[in-house]
């Protein structure tokens, strides 16, 4: 486990999610080995950041031995309300999400998001794959919490949304890296070598798990 390097920033895993797809809790998914909470909170240590399980569903106590937990304040909101209830609960001015079932994010990209947000004071900072933004991972000043309140409470849940309404709101618009370009650039790599279109699976389904494992198992997956 990597001590935290980053007083400045938290980082939390959103494990608040229904499953349906899935038909079970992924949070204690075994994926690999390990659960996928497990996994999830190592990227964040890797990084350098305390980690903390955020929106858990069910008893607390079902995951309090894999780290820190906190409830939503108002449950059944989905992942914003899961971001807003963490946010509120700490003092960093940069919070990093992730969602519990992309087990294949390199740590770096963590890093290299959260440097880029420290350095450019933006309340919003993504990164993007074949000129998409993706939703997760996510960097967020804490600043924002209002407006994303504010969205929540208007019934717009989606996360994407919420993060773009939340930064023109502050008079911005998101960072947007590349991960191509990090990946080209050498800024960013994946300790085991994989390639960046994989980095964002994430396990929703039976066949998202199937694929999954055969990544892992290095098999060629198209």
């Amino acid at each position: 486990m990597t001590a935290p390097t980053q007083p400045h920033a938290a980082g939390f895993v959103l494990a608040g999610g229904a499953s349906s797809r899935m038909g079970r809790d992924k949070a204690q998914l075994v994926f690999g080995g390990k659960p996928l909470v497990e996994r999830t909170l190592a990227i964040l240590r890797e990084a350098g950041l305390t980690a903390t399980i955020a929106g858990a569903r069910g008893p607390l106590e079902q995951l309090a031995h894999f780290g820190p937990v906190i409830a939503d304040a108002e449950p059944g909101l989905g992942p914003l309300g899961g971001i807003c209830t963490a946010l509120a609960s700490t003092s960093a001015r940069l919070a990093v999400f992730l969602t519990v079932d992309a087990p294949f994010l390199p740590f770096g990209l963590i890093r290299f998001l959260l440097d880029h947000a420290r350095l450019t004071s933006r309340s919003v900072t993504l990164a993007s794959l074949g000129g998409k933004a993706q939703s997760f991972p996510v960097v967020l000043d804490r600043s924002i919490l209002p407006f994303l309140q504010s969205e929540l409470g208007a019934g717009r849940a989606a996360c994407m949304r919420a993060f773009l309404a939340a930064a023109a709101a502050s008079g911005e618009s998101p960072s947007l890296l590349p991960v191509e370009w990090l990946l080209q650039s050498g800024q960013v790599a994946h300790p085991g070598g994989l390639p960046v279109a994989h980095w964002f699976l994430n396990l929703n389904s039976a066949a998202d798990l199937t694929i999954a494992e055969r990544i892992l198992r290095g098999d060629r997956v198209i």
